[in-house]
Protein backbone atom coordinates (compact mmCIF):
# COMPACT_ATOMS: atom_id res chain seq x y z
CA UNK A 1 0.00 0.00 0.00
CA UNK A 2 1.39 3.46 -1.33
CA UNK A 3 1.54 6.18 1.87
CA UNK A 4 2.87 9.07 -0.04
CA UNK A 5 0.41 10.29 -3.02
CA UNK A 6 2.29 12.24 -5.75
CA UNK A 7 1.88 15.01 -8.82
CA UNK A 8 3.44 16.81 -10.51
CA UNK A 9 2.40 20.37 -11.89
CA UNK A 10 4.32 23.24 -13.81
CA UNK A 11 7.62 22.20 -11.79
CA UNK A 12 6.01 21.74 -8.49
CA UNK A 13 6.27 18.26 -6.77
CA UNK A 14 3.09 17.60 -4.33
CA UNK A 15 3.89 15.03 -2.09
CA UNK A 16 0.86 13.78 -0.03
CA UNK A 17 0.42 11.82 3.70
CA UNK A 18 -1.71 9.15 2.56
CA UNK A 19 -2.51 7.34 5.84
CA UNK A 20 -5.83 9.11 6.78
CA UNK A 21 -6.69 5.95 8.66
CA UNK A 22 -3.96 6.04 11.16
CA UNK A 23 -4.07 10.45 11.09
CA UNK A 24 -0.69 9.88 8.77
CA UNK A 25 0.85 9.22 12.05
CA UNK A 26 4.49 8.65 11.63
CA UNK A 27 5.30 5.10 11.25
CA UNK A 28 8.37 3.55 9.96
CA UNK A 29 7.51 2.90 6.50
CA UNK A 30 5.41 5.84 6.37
CA UNK A 31 9.06 8.09 6.82
CA UNK A 32 10.85 5.05 5.31
CA UNK A 33 8.46 6.42 2.17
CA UNK A 34 8.47 9.68 2.29
CA UNK A 35 12.38 9.82 2.50
CA UNK A 36 12.17 7.88 -1.01
CA UNK A 37 10.12 10.50 -2.88
CA UNK A 38 12.26 13.26 -1.48
CA UNK A 39 15.07 11.70 -2.51
CA UNK A 40 13.60 11.56 -6.26
CA UNK A 41 12.74 15.34 -5.98
CA UNK A 42 16.19 16.16 -5.16
CA UNK A 43 17.51 14.66 -8.15
CA UNK A 44 15.11 15.79 -10.82
CA UNK A 45 16.03 18.98 -12.64
CA UNK A 46 12.10 19.41 -13.07
CA UNK A 47 11.12 20.14 -9.78
CA UNK A 48 11.16 23.45 -8.77
CA UNK A 49 9.96 23.03 -4.98
CA UNK A 50 8.04 20.40 -2.89
CA UNK A 51 4.88 21.27 -1.40
CA UNK A 52 4.10 18.49 1.57
CA UNK A 53 0.17 17.76 2.03
CA UNK A 54 -1.66 15.37 3.41
CA UNK A 55 -5.42 13.62 2.94
CA UNK A 56 -7.77 13.09 5.39
CA UNK A 57 -8.34 16.04 8.45
CA UNK A 58 -5.25 15.22 10.17
CA UNK A 59 -1.55 16.46 8.72
CA UNK A 60 0.41 14.66 10.88
CA UNK A 61 -0.63 13.04 14.57
CA UNK A 62 3.09 12.48 15.37
CA UNK A 63 4.55 9.25 15.79
CA UNK A 64 2.75 6.07 15.47
CA UNK A 65 2.82 4.36 18.65
CA UNK A 66 1.95 0.96 16.72
CA UNK A 67 5.06 1.02 14.59
CA UNK A 68 6.76 4.22 15.42
CA UNK A 69 10.68 4.90 13.72
CA UNK A 70 13.28 4.72 14.91
CA UNK A 71 14.49 8.09 16.50
CA UNK A 72 17.95 8.21 14.05
CA UNK A 73 15.26 7.89 10.94
CA UNK A 74 13.34 10.40 12.02
CA UNK A 75 16.45 13.01 12.39
CA UNK A 76 17.50 11.77 9.26
CA UNK A 77 14.01 12.86 7.72
CA UNK A 78 13.78 16.34 9.32
CA UNK A 79 17.39 16.73 8.17
CA UNK A 80 16.64 15.59 4.54
CA UNK A 81 13.86 18.24 4.44
CA UNK A 82 16.23 20.84 6.05
CA UNK A 83 19.68 20.39 3.42
CA UNK A 84 17.11 19.33 -0.10
CA UNK A 85 18.57 21.85 -2.23
CA UNK A 86 15.10 22.31 -3.33
CA UNK A 87 12.05 24.88 -1.33
CA UNK A 88 9.60 22.80 0.72
CA UNK A 89 6.36 24.13 1.95
CA UNK A 90 3.63 22.78 4.69
CA UNK A 91 0.58 22.94 3.50
CA UNK A 92 -2.27 22.21 6.19
CA UNK A 93 -5.89 21.99 5.88
CA UNK A 94 -5.95 20.28 9.30
CA UNK A 95 -5.19 19.39 12.67
CA UNK A 96 -1.26 18.79 13.29
CA UNK A 97 0.18 16.98 16.59
CA UNK A 98 3.56 16.14 18.25
CA UNK A 99 5.68 14.86 15.52
CA UNK A 100 4.04 16.26 13.05
CA UNK A 101 4.90 19.84 14.09
CA UNK A 102 8.50 18.76 13.92
CA UNK A 103 7.75 17.82 9.99
CA UNK A 104 5.73 21.24 9.78
CA UNK A 105 8.99 22.87 10.98
CA UNK A 106 11.65 21.00 8.92
CA UNK A 107 9.71 22.90 6.20
CA UNK A 108 11.13 26.19 4.40
CA UNK A 109 7.46 27.51 4.64
CA UNK A 110 4.35 26.31 5.58
CA UNK A 111 0.74 27.77 5.36
CA UNK A 112 -2.29 26.66 6.59
CA UNK A 113 -6.28 27.14 6.69
CA UNK A 114 -7.74 28.81 9.39
CA UNK A 115 -9.56 25.85 10.20
CA UNK A 116 -6.38 23.95 11.33
CA UNK A 117 -4.81 23.68 14.78
CA UNK A 118 -1.84 22.27 16.68
CA UNK A 119 -0.45 20.85 19.90
CA UNK A 120 2.73 18.96 20.92
CA UNK A 121 1.49 16.84 23.09
CA UNK A 122 4.09 14.92 24.13
CA UNK A 123 4.26 15.71 27.72
CA UNK A 124 0.78 14.41 28.09
CA UNK A 125 2.22 10.64 26.95
CA UNK A 126 5.24 10.54 29.34
CA UNK A 127 7.82 12.01 27.38
CA UNK A 128 9.41 15.32 25.44
CA UNK A 129 9.27 16.87 22.34
CA UNK A 130 13.01 15.87 21.60
CA UNK A 131 13.61 15.20 18.51
CA UNK A 132 11.42 17.42 16.49
CA UNK A 133 13.10 20.62 18.57
CA UNK A 134 15.73 20.62 16.15
CA UNK A 135 13.67 21.94 13.61
CA UNK A 136 10.93 23.54 16.04
CA UNK A 137 13.24 25.46 18.59
CA UNK A 138 14.90 27.52 15.79
CA UNK A 139 12.08 28.50 14.20
CA UNK A 140 9.81 29.41 17.14
CA UNK A 141 9.28 32.05 19.24
CA UNK A 142 10.70 30.29 23.29
CA UNK A 143 8.36 32.24 25.73
CA UNK A 144 5.04 30.98 23.37
CA UNK A 145 7.06 27.40 22.84
CA UNK A 146 7.32 27.05 26.64
CA UNK A 147 3.46 27.43 27.27
CA UNK A 148 2.82 25.07 23.95
CA UNK A 149 5.58 22.48 25.05
CA UNK A 150 4.25 22.51 28.93
CA UNK A 151 0.81 22.14 28.63
CA UNK A 152 0.04 19.96 25.02
CA UNK A 153 -2.86 22.57 24.69
CA UNK A 154 -4.30 23.16 21.16
CA UNK A 155 -3.84 26.72 19.32
CA UNK A 156 -4.96 27.69 16.56
CA UNK A 157 -3.28 28.82 13.02
CA UNK A 158 -3.02 32.53 13.98
CA UNK A 159 -1.21 31.87 17.17
CA UNK A 160 0.98 29.45 14.74
CA UNK A 161 1.91 32.49 12.44
CA UNK A 162 2.22 34.67 15.52
CA UNK A 163 4.86 32.43 17.04
CA UNK A 164 6.78 31.36 13.59
CA UNK A 165 5.77 28.05 12.92
CA UNK A 166 3.34 28.82 10.03
CA UNK A 167 4.58 31.39 7.19
CA UNK A 168 0.66 32.24 7.21
CA UNK A 169 -2.77 31.11 6.80
CA UNK A 170 -6.21 31.74 5.77
CA UNK A 171 -9.76 30.75 5.02
CA UNK A 172 -8.47 29.17 1.69
CA UNK A 173 -5.09 27.81 1.92
CA UNK A 174 -4.49 27.88 -2.16
CA UNK A 175 -5.27 31.18 -2.43
CA UNK A 176 -2.58 31.81 0.35
CA UNK A 177 0.15 29.25 -1.65
CA UNK A 178 -0.37 29.84 -5.33
CA UNK A 179 1.14 33.38 -5.05
CA UNK A 180 4.50 31.98 -2.57
CA UNK A 181 4.26 29.38 -6.01
CA UNK A 182 4.44 31.88 -8.35
CA UNK A 183 7.17 33.49 -6.76
CA UNK A 184 9.29 30.48 -6.51
CA UNK A 185 8.66 29.36 -10.10
CA UNK A 186 9.90 32.85 -11.51
CA UNK A 187 13.05 32.46 -9.35
CA UNK A 188 16.07 30.51 -10.34
CA UNK A 189 16.79 26.71 -9.00
CA UNK A 190 20.90 27.89 -8.44
CA UNK A 191 19.10 31.11 -6.66
CA UNK A 192 16.74 28.92 -4.70
CA UNK A 193 18.93 26.54 -3.79
CA UNK A 194 21.95 28.91 -2.10
CA UNK A 195 19.44 30.87 -0.95
CA UNK A 196 17.56 28.13 1.40
CA UNK A 197 21.44 27.37 2.30
CA UNK A 198 21.72 30.61 3.77
CA UNK A 199 18.34 30.62 5.81
CA UNK A 200 19.02 26.86 7.24
CA UNK A 201 22.48 27.02 8.71
CA UNK A 202 21.27 27.98 12.18
CA UNK A 203 18.81 24.80 11.93
CA UNK A 204 21.99 22.40 10.87
CA UNK A 205 23.88 24.18 13.56
CA UNK A 206 21.30 22.19 15.94
CA UNK A 207 21.35 18.91 14.22
CA UNK A 208 24.90 19.22 14.31
CA UNK A 209 25.69 19.83 18.15
CA UNK A 210 22.22 18.33 19.44
CA UNK A 211 20.96 15.86 17.35
CA UNK A 212 22.81 12.45 19.30
CA UNK A 213 21.42 13.74 22.59
CA UNK A 214 18.24 14.30 21.37
CA UNK A 215 18.14 10.76 19.98
CA UNK A 216 19.42 9.51 23.01
CA UNK A 217 16.48 11.11 25.07
CA UNK A 218 13.93 10.76 23.09
CA UNK A 219 14.42 6.46 23.25
CA UNK A 220 15.03 6.47 27.28
CA UNK A 221 11.65 8.45 27.50
CA UNK A 222 9.75 6.64 25.22
CA UNK A 223 11.09 3.47 27.53
CA UNK A 224 10.01 4.46 30.35
CA UNK A 225 7.23 3.51 32.50
CA UNK A 226 5.75 6.62 32.26
CA UNK A 227 5.13 6.52 28.80
CA UNK A 228 4.59 3.07 28.47
CA UNK A 229 1.22 4.43 30.97
CA UNK A 230 1.10 7.17 28.92
CA UNK A 231 0.95 5.14 25.66
CA UNK A 232 -1.47 2.84 27.26
CA UNK A 233 -3.86 5.00 28.04
CA UNK A 234 -3.98 7.18 24.71
CA UNK A 235 -4.58 3.83 22.92
CA UNK A 236 -7.22 2.88 25.74
CA UNK A 237 -8.66 6.39 25.70
CA UNK A 238 -8.06 6.92 29.18
CA UNK A 239 -7.26 9.12 31.30
CA UNK A 240 -3.49 8.43 32.56
CA UNK A 241 -2.59 8.07 36.43
CA UNK A 242 -0.83 10.84 36.81
CA UNK A 243 -4.11 13.03 35.75
CA UNK A 244 -5.64 15.12 38.23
Amino acid sequence: MTLIGRTHAREIETLSLDSADTRNALSAALVGELADALTDCAGDAGVRAVVLTHTGSTFCAGADLRDPPHPDALVGLLRQIVTLRKPVLARITGHVRAGGLGLLAACDLAVASTRSDFAFTEVRIGVAPAVISLTVLPRTDPRALARHYLTGARFDAAEAVRTGLLTAAGDDVDAVLEPILDGLRRSSPQGLAETKQLLTAKVLEAFDRDAADLTALSARLFSSPQAREGMTAFLERRDPSWAV
